[in-house]
C-alpha cells in the first residue's frame, strides 16, 4: 500500500520541531522510587525523535534546571537555542504507578515557570518541515502555529484537562493540524463516544487527516480516513516506569515521517512501529534512560522483532 494522500504538501525541511515542557519529575514505580529525574513532554519526544531526524525543542526551565540535566540535549545533538531559562523553579510532576502500571496516579503538580511560558519561536525554527505541538494549552499551540511559516506536517497532543476546559480553543487547533496523537480515554471524551471507530471518524471530521490513538499495553490503532492500522504493544519482560511513553511514541513517529517528502500510507504504519519502538525502549528504565543509550542498531533490530510478531501469511 504507498498511495499518497490527497492535496498532500511536500515537506522539504527534515528537521522536526517540537513545543512542550521539559519537567523535573519524581516517580514511585513497583520497581522504584526516584526524586527530580529529568522528565516532560518535550525532552521525551526529542530524544526519541533524535534517532531519525534533527529535532528543534521550544520549552521553558527554570534556574534549578543544571548542567547535568541539559547533557542529554547535547549528546543528542537537539538544537536548544529555543530553550528559554526563566528566573524561578523548572515545572515538577510527582506520580505514583500502581501496581499494574496501567495508570498514574498524580501526587502533586507544580507548574512553576511553566505557568507563564509564551512560546517564541526562533528564526531559525519557523521553517521547520515538521512541527509537534506538546501537550500544552491549545491557546497556546494556536500562538505557536502563528508564528510558523511555509505548510509544514503539523501533529498535536492534547489531554482531559483541554477537552474539558478549552474545548473550543482546542477545536480551532484541530482545524489546523494534520495529524492527532491522543490516548483512547482522550478520544472518547473529545468525541463523547464509547466506539473507538465511530469516534475516530467524529474527531477527524473536526481536521485531522490522521488520529493515532495510543492504548497503552494494548497497542496503537491508526486511522487515515483510507485505511485503520493496528499493532500491538511490543511484548517486554519488565516494564519499570510508563513515564513518557507516549511523548516517546510521539517522536519516533514524527521523526520517521520526517524523512519522507510525502504522507504515504507505508511510511504511516513504518512510523507507527518506530514509535511503538521507541516507547518499549522507554519504559524499561526511570526518566531518559531507556532511550539514551541505545544505539541505531539497537532500534532497527527491535523494528524487526516488530515485523517477526506481526507478520503471518495468507491462506
Amino acid at each position: 500500500m504507498t498511495s499518497s494522500f490527497a492535496n498532500s504538501s511536500q515537506f522539504t525541511e527534515s528537521s522536526v520541531l517540537v513545543v512542550g515542557s521539559v519537567a523535573l519529575d519524581s516517580v514511585k514505580t513497583p520497581f522504584g522510587e526516584f526524586d527530580d529525574i529529568l522528565g516532560g513532554s518535550a525532552t521525551y519526544f526529542s530524544v526519541a525523535a533524535s534517532f531519525f531526524s534533527p529535532v528543534k525543542v521550544v520549552a521553558v526551565v527554570g534556574s534549578d534546571f543544571l548542567e547535568d540535566h541539559s547533557d542529554i540535549f547535547k549528546r543528542h545533538n537537539i538544537d536548544t537555542d529555543g530553550l528559554e531559562y526563566a528566573e524561578g523553579k523548572t515545572f515538577r510532576w510527582k506520580g505514583e504507578y500502581s501496581p499494574d502500571m496501567n495508570e498514574a496516579h498524580t501526587l502533586d503538580t507544580q507548574l512553576n515557570v511553566f505557568e507563564t511560558f509564551k512560546p517564541q519561536i526562533p528564526a531559525s525554527y519557523k521553517t521547520s518541515g515538521h512541527v509537534f505541538l506538546g501537550n500544552i494549552d491549545p491557546e497556546l499551540q494556536l500562538q505557536v502555529l502563528e508564528q510558523i511559516e511555509g505548510s509544514p506536517l503539523v501533529a498535536c497532543d492534547t489531554m482531559n484537562f483541554w477537552i474539558e476546559g478549552k474545548i473550543d480553543a482546542l477545536k480551532r487547533i484541530l482545524s489546523k493540524v494534520r495529524i492527532l496523537i491522543i490516548n483512547d480515554q482522550e478520544v472518547r471524551m473529545l468525541a463523547q463516544e464509547t466506539n473507538l471507530v465511530i469516534a475516530a471518524h467524529k474527531i477527524m471530521a473536526m481536521g485531522p487527516q490522521i488520529l493515532v490513538v495510543k492504548r497503552g499495553e494494548y497497542g496503537v490503532l491508526m486511522f487515515t480516513g483510507q485505511s485503520t492500522f493496528g499493532v500491538p504493544a511490543f511484548p517486554l519482560e519488565k516494564v519499570v516506569d510508563p513515564t513518557g511513553a507516549g511523548d516517546s511514541f510521539a517522536g519516533g513517529f514524527m521523526g520517521h515521517l520526517a524523512n519522507y517528502q510525502h504522507l504515504t500510507d507505508d511510511a504511516l504504519r513504518r512510523a507507527v512501529i518506530f514509535g511503538s519502538v521507541m516507547a518499549s525502549f522507554n519504559v524499561e528504565q526511570f526518566s531518559l534512560d531507556g532511550l539514551s543509550k541505545l544505539t541505531r542498531s539497537d532500534i532497527d533490530i527491535r523494528f524487526k522483532r516488530f515485523k517477526d510478531l506481526t507478520h503471518f501469511e495468507p491462506i
